[in-house]
């Protein structure tokens, strides 16, 4: 079932999401970033300030009382910023990150927003093909990797951001 995460999800989020972005569990799944990033992908205080900004939401896919999905929306302008789409990694490739996508585009549609746009790291490449075959779109626009003190980059490539958008 996909609700309205809340506040009070924001302990099992940050583990869920850590999870699945980082560190030997991650390797479970096919969308880590382990080989190119160390450290976490966020902590309870970003996530906390996430849930602290009326333009954020964040949506939960949850079974038998256990969150095993999620994805934040921002909305920016016209359009709905799509970030740190989340399946735990065991369970990736059954499904839950294409109907936390359909359901980030009725998001989007109910707020009367005319596209999703997203940042995927370049090299990711496998991630921006499974994009691409649900219709988003590489806009040409690119971005620096930021530093951030909560996670380190160990890739030998210079890691960037290519924008993703998919018009609704």
């Amino acid at each position: 079932m996909i609700t309205k995460a809340t506040i009070e999800d924001i302990p099992a989020l940050t583990i869920l999401i850590n999870s699945a972005y980082r560190g030997e569990t991650s390797k479970k799944g096919w969308t880590t970033e382990a080989h190119l990033l160390e450290g976490k992908r966020t902590d309870e205080p970003e996530m906390t300030e996430i849930f602290l900004d009326p333009k954020n939401t964040i949506l939960k896919f949850t079974e038998n009382d256990k969150i095993i999905g999620s994805v934040l929306l921002v909305e920016k302008g016209h359009q709905l910023y799509l970030g740190m789409l989340t399946v735990s990694p065991e369970l990736q490739n059954s499904g839950i990150g294409k109907k936390l996508l359909a359901e980030a585009e009725n998001h989007a549609k109910s707020l009367g927003l005319s596209s999703i746009i997203m940042t995927v790291i370049s090299v990711r490449e496998e991630l921006v093909a499974w994009y691409k075959r649900h219709g988003y779109v590489d806009t040409g626009k690119r971005e620096a990797f930021p530093e951030s003190e909560i996670h380190t980059t160990v890739s030998e490539v210079p890691l960037e951001f290519i924008y993703l958008e998919k018009v609704l």
